[in-house]
């Protein structure tokens, strides 16, 4: 972000440097009524003194007056203040022009040459000239300073958006992992209550996967061995409390190519898989497959469903559910596709999530 800043500095800067060489060169030598012309120094003094009018003028419109009044929509009194501007370089202009006597000192040069240029009085070349150059100078300072402010407003909006983005996925992330962690307590308080030595292999098994949940999974990606891992530890956990009546059919793809993948991705769709598809009593399948296609993962999630006592699957998603889809949203916007099939009459709850990484 700081050397986008830099970037766009330098750009600023170096079309401004720009600017003021073509108009310089403008102003102080491109004179074509004045080739073959001896001129006197008063009348580069005098061009130097309009040069740095409108410099200040640029400067004083671009920073000032645009950001003050034309940004704001306050129309009438920046264009006044522009004609104001405008009605005093021309007035300073012939002020120099009689301080420096200006226009004497040219008619001689020309005698020198020729019988004086018409248009060369008064009211001739040069007060159109000034107004002309004036009115160049603010239109491009105008046009500058707007253009600037717009891409000022636009980076601005997009940092905004991406902090925004960044604090909503951390709040995300920070509910999925105690939504997570309370859970898998809860599951093995029930064990301690069967089996202790069953209960103790799933802290082990717990303590490890908290150390990825609490440690690896601190930056914005993990790598997609990782998270499979994961999974899979995570389905052993649940296979110690289950009957035999629970079948759990698990697959990962081997050889597998390493892709980073936002971490605790998939946990939710499993674990809703074990939340709705268990039965103590009757026969229940839970199938979990994970396959890898060059650069697209695939995760497919089917269960059986099992309603509990005045719960209903599609109003009780859970936190963990409802925020990966929001997180897929958001980390992978047009890069997934998420299907959803609650076959009621199948009685079976599928997900099919594919990514491309």
């Amino acid at each position: 972000m700081i050397i986008q800043r830099f970037k766009s500095s330098f750009g600023s800067i170096l079309i401004q440097i720009l600017i003021w060489i073509v108009l310089g060169n403008i102003l102080l030598f491109y004179q074509p009524f004045l080739r073959d012309i001896e001129v006197p120094y008063q009348f580069w003094l005098k061009q130097t003194f309009v040069f740095a009018l409108l410099v200040g003028a640029y400067y004083l419109n671009a920073y000032v007056l645009v950001p003050t009044f034309l940004l704001k929509k306050r129309n009438g009194i920046y264009f006044l203040l522009l004609t104001a501007i405008i009605i005093a370089i021309v007035f300073l202009t012939g002020f120099a022009d009689r301080f420096f006597n200006i226009r004497e000192l040219l008619e001689v040069a020309f005698h020198k040459r020729g019988p004086v240029k018409r248009g060369f009085g008064k009211h001739g070349y040069f007060d159109t000239f000034t107004i002309t150059i004036t009115s160049l100078v603010l239109g491009i300072s105008t046009s500058v300073a707007t253009v600037q402010s717009w891409q000022k407003n636009k980076t601005l909006q997009k940092e905004m958006e991406a902090d925004k983005i960044s604090s909503e996925l951390s709040f995300l992330k920070a509910q999925i992992n105690p939504h997570f962690f309370f859970n898998t307590l809860n599951n093995i308080y029930a064990l301690t209550l069967v089996n202790v030595e069953t209960s103790r292999t799933a802290l082990h098994q717990l303590s490890r996967m908290m150390r990825y949940v609490l440690y690896d999974t601190q930056n914005s990606t993990a790598l997609l061995s990782q998270e499979i891992a994961f999974i899979k530890d995570y389905i052993s956990l649940m296979q110690l409390r289950l009957t035999d009546k629970v079948t759990v059919d698990y697959t990962s793809p081997v050889p597998l190519k390493e892709f980073p993948v936002a971490p605790m991705l998939f946990l939710p769709f499993v674990e809703n898989a074990f939340k709705h598809g268990v039965s103590d009593t009757l026969p229940s399948t839970i199938e979990v497959r994970i396959t890898q296609d060059e650069n697209q993962v695939k995760l497919h999630v089917q269960n059986s469903i099992y309603k509990k006592q005045g719960a209903d699957l599609e109003d009780n998603k859970g936190i963990g559910l409802a925020n990966t889809i929001r997180r897929l949203d958001l980390l992978y916007p047009g890069k997934h596709i998420l299907e959803v099939n609650n076959d009621l009459d199948a009685n079976v709850y599928t997900v099919n999530l594919t990514l491309s990484l």
